[in-house]
């Protein structure tokens, strides 16, 4: 049963404007230009692609921080911009910046995303208590989010995003700025939550890491599908930028089509 659902959506931002100046600067390019993409529970499904390729924005609209142009965004069968209080409850994403409160510690953002994502007073403690072993941050129980390096905080927003076992989850790099024993508790923590039954959709740019995350690869290019492929297939690097290149060379012919 599919739990995240992207539906030929499409987005354009302003072109840009100078600093000096009201007057628009540049072309409007499709942010988004009829995107599709489906993941099931228990998938795992990774969303790779070049930089300015639509991934983070696809992302941002599954976390109800944009509305598309057009097409339909749905968790969990809702649309994304209207979950109601249960079904949100039962969704976690980490997309633009982990959600971290620097003047709280450790444990006590643990708690409060806890509490955020509805779990009762009497969990609270244990799932913070949990989370925090999880992502191997025991040693910084009690000190301050705001004195964390970069990547003991993106371990911290990824056990707050994930503290309630959510059964649908959407995140944007979350392996970027971890070590390597980092990379390692967030593969086994998305496999892990995938095994029962959450479906997972992660973006990155690292082939190396997602073939060992993955069930399903899924190629973005220009704001839209560009090819869909299995993490084991062999020379994932080549069939990806051979993806992109084919891309590339068909957007002029698929633009005199449009205008024809």
């Amino acid at each position: 049963m599919t739990a995240l659902s992207l539906d030929s959506i499409s987005h354009t931002f302003p072109a840009s404007r100078t600093p000096w100046s009201r007057r628009r600067v540049g072309l409007a390019r499709p942010a988004l230009d009829g995107l599709t993409l489906h993941v099931d529970h228990g998938e795992v499904v990774a969303m790779i692609g070049l930089n300015g390729a639509g991934k983070t924005t696809a992302l941002r609209a599954l976390a109800g921080r944009l509305s598309p142009d057009s097409g339909t965004v749905k968790i969990l069968g809702h649309d994304a911009a209207e979950l109601p209080r249960d079904v949100a409850a039962q969704f976690g994403h980490v997309v633009d910046a982990p959600l971290v409160f620097a003047d709280l510690t450790v444990t006590e953002n643990l708690r409060a995303a806890a509490r955020l994502h509805g779990c009762s007073s009497g969990q609270t403690e244990e799932l913070a208590t949990a989370a925090r072993s999880r992502l191997g941050l025991d040693a910084w129980a009690d000190v301050r989010a705001r004195a964390l390096s970069q990547g003991n905080r993106q371990r911290l927003g990824i056990g707050g995003a994930t503290i309630h076992s959510p059964r649908a989850l959407v995140l944007d790099e979350p392996t970027s700025a971890l070590d390597p024993r980092g990379v390692v508790i967030v593969r086994e923590l998305v496999r892990d939550l995938a095994a029962q039954g959450a479906a997972v959709l992660v973006s990155s740019h690292h082939l190396d890491e997602v073939s060992r995350i993955a069930d399903r690869i899924v190629a973005v290019h220009a704001g839209h599908v560009v090819d869909t492929f299995a993490p084991e297939g062999p020379d994932l690097e080549s069939r990806f930028f051979a993806s992109v290149l084919a891309a590339e060379r068909e957007e002029p012919r698929a633009a005199m089509r449009r205008e024809a």
